[in-house]
């Protein structure tokens, strides 16, 4: 299993990344490595670690402003090689369509509800990670 995986969170919002980096926990999963944490709270910022490479998986918050994470996901599947996998927080359960338009892997509903993104994020590095790696 790989050592540790890195999570990049994106939110406009302290407050929301704290809840995804405490949902998550260190470790999402028992057959999911660790997790880092790097958290960006504008879309340059965001850009910038994304072409550093390295990063497993990104949580984008649907709600940031002013860019939002459902145009950022688009934009980043579009324009960044071998985009990690993205979980998308969306403000309500009917805007699960939206993250099926922004090409998002996964969606949850804020706030975060910590079983569900835990898992969904989980999912998202079993299938980003190499098994037994």
């Amino acid at each position: 299993m790989q050592s540790s995986a890195t999570v990049l969170v994106y939110s406009d919002d302290a407050n929301t990344r704290a809840q995804v980096r405490l949902a998550a926990g260190r470790r999402p999963a028992a057959d999911v490595p660790p997790v880092g944490f790097v958290e960006c709270a504008t879309l340059p910022a965001l850009l910038a670690r994304l072409d550093e490479g390295g990063v497993d998986a990104c949580v984008l918050d649907g709600e940031a402003a002013p860019a939002g994470g459902m145009g950022v996901c688009r934009q980043i599947k579009d324009e960044v090689f071998h985009c990690p996998p993205v979980l998308l927080l969306v403000g309500r359960p009917q805007d699960a369509w939206l993250a099926t338009w922004s090409r998002a892997d996964a969606a949850v509903t804020l706030p975060v509800e910590p079983v569900e993104l835990a898992a969904s994020l989980a999912a998202l590095l079993r299938a980003r990670l190499p098994v037994g790696a």
